[in-house]
């Protein structure tokens, strides 16, 4: 019977890790602040709800049956910018739309605080960053609203780049994220990791003209929506910058020649997002797609990486290694981080927790960075301001 080899794998991906001229990515999806201890989608959800009255939950139900969180702020977006007067939609008027969005993101923003968060594996992973002298910036795409990431590469002093810049109201610059390595100007030193937000972030609010979007030293106040997820309504592209500007620079990102592109605590739940990155495995056959499955392999996914050998699915039980589904064999001595259990027991990777450890090692360059555990999201120094 046919079975993969995890310490091969391990090493395989350290070698490829190893390799300074490569272009390395990774999308995070909400398992990895999961692991964090922040509540993952379904989970924010349920909270959410619990925190509405009366009128506005039964709202709120109407919105998301059928509908995830984003999707039910998208709509309420455009039930505010579409109705007028006494009008309504789904029983809502313009004005009761826009409070319930606002009331949700509050919510959201109090959900994601990241006080009591256990910050080991984002700062490990901001340990890997540190440590990384790869020709091309590393680049962090999330599609969490968080302010994990930011808050560990601040504690470690890693310079990055969010396509802000200022402080207090950061603005956003289309032509720093679409410029590239050697351009003539507009350009951000490659020392600067790249973190990408693209269904946007707790601190990301809209200016006072309601078109553009900031982000402020510290989560969106009381009272105003945080500029989370796109609203769809096509009457008006400027409401969707930055996120479609965001959403082209994961799509130049991942046709860069031989990309190597860690996905680790994503569902696959956007369908858009889904599409550039199986098109990018099919077009960019010298890339290499190494998706982390906490849970059972999809049976989508698992077709895809069956035809396409440079995806790899890598899950707890089993994988698909070129094409391959495979089950993992129990190694006899597994390195630190690999391996939970005996023999019966399961890869430990797919769990963000281990696979940050095991980035921050993957240099072998010694202890990594001590965080500084004074900064926080909150005032805390961004690289951004240099850029």
């Amino acid at each position: 019977m046919t079975t993969h080899s995890p310490q091969e794998f391990a090493t395989g991906l350290a070698a490829k890790l190893a390799t300074r001229s490569r272009h390395v990515c990774m999308f995070l999806g909400a398992g990895a602040s999961k692991a964090c201890g922040l509540p993952d989608v379904s989970e924010l959800e349920t909270r959410v709800r619990s925190e509405l009255g009366d009128v506005d939950g039964a709202a709120f139900d109407r919105q998301i049956d059928g509908r995830n969180i984003e999707q039910v702020l998208s709509r309420l977006r455009r039930i505010a910018g579409l109705v007028t007067g006494d009008d309504k939609v789904d029983g809502l008027t313009a004005e009761q739309a826009a409070a319930l969005d606002a009331t949700i993101c509050q919510s959201i923003v109090g959900a994601l605080d990241t006080t009591d968060a256990n910050f080991a594996p984002a700062d490990s992973l901001a340990a890997w960053i540190a440590r990384a002298d790869y020709r091309l910036p590393v680049e962090l795409f999330t599609v969490n609203y968080d302010l994990l990431l930011e808050t560990a590469l601040e504690r470690l002093g890693v310079p990055y780049f969010d396509g802000f810049v200022g402080n207090l109201n950061a603005r956003f610059r289309t032509e720093l994220v679409e410029s590239l390595p050697g351009a003539e100007s507009g350009f951000v030193p490659s020392l600067f990791v790249r973190l990408w937000k693209l269904h946007g972030s707790v601190n990301w609010m809209r200016a006072n003209d309601g078109h553009q979007i900031v982000r402020i030293g510290r989560p969106v106040p009381e009272g105003l929506p945080a500029a989370i997820y796109p609203s769809d309504a096509k009457y008006e592209e400027s409401r969707r910058v930055p996120f479609i500007v965001l959403q082209d620079r994961l799509r130049r990102a991942l046709h860069t020649p031989e990309t190597l592109v860690l996905i680790a605590g994503y569902s696959f739940g956007d369908d858009h997002l889904n599409e550039m990155i199986f098109d990018a495995a099919t077009r960019r056959e010298r890339s290499e797609f190494v998706v982390f499955c906490y849970a059972d392999l999809p049976p989508l996914l698992c077709e895809r990486a069956g035809r396409t050998p440079n995806v790899q699915l890598i899950g707890r039980t089993e994988a698909v290694l070129g094409g391959v589904r495979a089950a993992w064999k129990a190694p006899m001595d597994a390195t630190p981080d690999l391996w939970e259990g005996g023999e019966d027991g399961k890869l430990a990777l797919p769990d963000f927790t281990y696979l940050a450890s095991y980035l921050a090692r993957s240099s072998g360059r010694g202890d990594p960075p001590r965080a500084d555990h004074s900064a926080s999201a909150d005032g805390a120094w961004n690289g951004a301001n240099d850029a």
